[in-house]
């Protein structure tokens, strides 16, 4: 089972562009890192530029909007993720448990949706998205 790690830091929806984390905390966090990649689990990780720095599309009435970050009406934002694979729900907890996060940060976990869970009307609809994923992992 795949499952997202995501990191929900406290202020960052008003952090300026360019904030950057302080060594210390990257040191920690590099060492759970390297526990989870030492573990087998990690399938890819990343950290993301504050949310001023970022833009958001949306799309009423069908046409595309853009709208430059700070995004005010944000009250919780990613700050990044790990994406992992565990045997269980459980499991993926237990290492988000494990993490050396703040007490301004929240890791939530979410399992990924495989494409075998879907009804065959919905995998028929999608038709490709294997070779889809496959050639973005060649990257």
């Amino acid at each position: 089972m795949r499952f997202m790690m995501l990191m929900i830091p406290g202020g960052y929806e008003s952090a300026a562009p360019g904030t950057m984390p302080d060594a210390a905390a990257v040191a920690a966090m590099m060492r759970y890192n390297e526990a989870l990649q030492q573990a087998g689990v990690l399938l890819a990780l990343d950290g993301l530029h504050p949310p001023s720095a970022g833009a958001r599309v949306s799309f009423k009435g069908g046409k595309p909007l853009v709208t430059d970050g700070p995004f005010a009406e944000a009250k919780e934002v990613l700050g990044g993720y790990w994406m992992i694979r565990v045997d269980s729900r459980e499991e993926a907890i237990e290492w988000a448990r494990r993490c050396p996060a703040g007490d301004n940060e929240v890791i939530e976990v979410r399992q990924v949706q495989e494409f075998e869970e879907f009804p065959d009307d919905v995998q028929q609809a999608a038709a490709g998205f294997r070779e889809m994923q496959e050639a973005a992992g060649r990257r």
